[in-house]
């Protein structure tokens, strides 16, 4: 087994999907996901621990603000002023300010919701894995379909070759009609224009899987697996008895969610009419002077502190948050009402599946005694004709009857392995 990005790779079934699982582009975007989710959990829990902010204030007045005082103070008219220049130059300040939020109905909304995000994420993630895995089942499926029927058209060429070889030197001998060599003829036309279809398939289908795992598109993938051993590993009476409880599968955790989200934005829009309290303290250092000397060791710096408390109360909003709450009361109950029919719509789902896996069960074992039946006929019908008993009408009816027995019984395993993968999907399954 090689999982290296360059050179040949091979894969089981089960290997193929343990890396898809870890390899695949949409994987790795639903994992990135999570981890988005967890940053944006811790980014609103910051918003309510205490925040520490600096600030730095340098002003040097280019032209000094002027103030006008009464003359008279200083002996002047009544009624006249004289402009004085209150500030410095230059000055500079430094505050630190360490802040709390003590109460705000937003904020415990908002940790409730970033919870509920991250669920999300992990489900949509499960729920990522889950199509993945059959996308990987069905495209290993694909592949084993596509290899054994160019085995069994290989060797039906090689038959219907060896038959068209006899029958034409039969026909130069006089000893046969023309009829019965144009008539091989057509089923070996037919039979090498499937073939070369099936190769073209056959590489498309090796590069639908490469994509699928997470790998370059042309690399060089073996399969360890066999369509047969595959369609016996999923054939399991017991997954019609599986549990059909909807509240365990993704699609029903994922359509909560949405319930649980629909509720928060009620309690978010209701919040906005509690009032909010917070807190402060703050510490600098002040500076003035003419010039710009406060790197001196001489320069004065002026101590200042501030404690402060900030309760903001909401009054009234014309009614603009009644209708914010409304909105979200009846976004929740259309979420309510959509859990529901996804919970019929899962038990629908889960009964179809059943009966469409329990069909590709009977329907396999069905094609299995066409096939054998099939074979036997065209063998007969291939000793009767050499006999002179059957006519190569016959004949080439037994075989087109034997070749489409083969597919149908190739397809008939391949259903087995897909309906399994669905069943397993739609339950939530992610056992290998």
């Amino acid at each position: 087994m090689a999982f290296a990005q360059e050179g040949p790779v091979s894969f089981s079934l089960n290997e193929a999907i343990d890396y898809a699982l870890t390899n695949n582009r949409t994987v790795k975007n639903a994992i990135k996901d999570i981890e988005i989710a967890e940053q944006k959990k811790w980014e609103t829990t910051a918003t309510g621990l205490p925040q520490i902010n600096a600030d730095i204030d340098y002003q040097n007045w280019l032209k000094q603000q002027v103030s006008l005082i009464p003359a008279e103070i200083f002996g002047g008219d009544a009624g006249t002023f004289i402009p004085v220049e209150f500030n410095t130059k230059q000055n500079i300040g430094a505050t630190a300010t360490l802040s709390q939020l003590l109460f705000d109905g937003s904020y415990l909304v908002g940790l409730q919701a970033s919870k509920v995000y991250l669920e999300i994420s992990k489900n949509s993630k499960v729920k990522t894995d889950l199509e993945i895995r059959k996308a990987v089942i069905n495209a290993y499926g694909n592949v084993l379909l596509s290899e054994e029927s160019l085995k069994i058209l290989q060797s039906n060429k090689e038959i219907l070759e060896s038959n068209l070889y006899e029958i034409q030197k039969t026909f130069e001998n006089g000893l046969e009609e023309e009829e019965s060599v144009e008539q091989i003829k057509i089923t070996l036309s037919g039979l090498v224009s499937n073939l070369n279809n099936i190769k073209r398939l056959n590489i498309l289908a090796y590069q639908m899987l490469n994509i699928t795992l997470g790998i370059d598109i042309n690399t060089d993938t073996t399969l360890t697996d066999t369509l047969e051993t595959l369609s016996l590993q999923y054939t399991s009476l017991e997954a019609l008895a599986a549990d059909e409880n909807v509240e365990n599968t993704i699609d029903y955790r994922i359509a909560k969610n949405d319930v649980e989200s629909k509720d928060l934005y009620v309690k978010l829009a209701m919040s906005k009419g509690l009032p909010t309290l917070s807190a402060y303290v703050n510490g600098g250092y002040n500076a003035y002077g003419e010039d710009f000397g406060f790197a001196n060791n001489n320069q004065k710096w002026y101590a200042s502190s501030l404690l402060g408390v900030s309760l903001n109360i909401p009054i009234f909003s014309s009614l603009g948050r009644s209708a914010a709450t409304q909105q979200a009361r009846i976004d929740l109950e259309k979420a309510n009402e959509s859990l529901i029919e996804i919970e019929q719509q899962l038990k629908l789902q889960i009964d179809t599946a059943k009966s469409d896996y329990q069909f590709a069960i009977e329907d396999y074992t069905n094609k299995k005694l066409n096939l054998e039946l099939a074979e036997r006929i065209e063998r007969k019908n291939e000793v009767k004709f050499f006999e002179g008993i059957s006519s190569s009408f016959d004949l080439r009816q037994a075989q087109t009857q034997l070749y489409s027995a083969q597919q149908e019984y190739l397809q008939a395993m391949l259903d087995i392995i897909n309906k399994k993968a669905e069943l397993d999907a739609i339950l939530s399954t992610l056992n290998n």
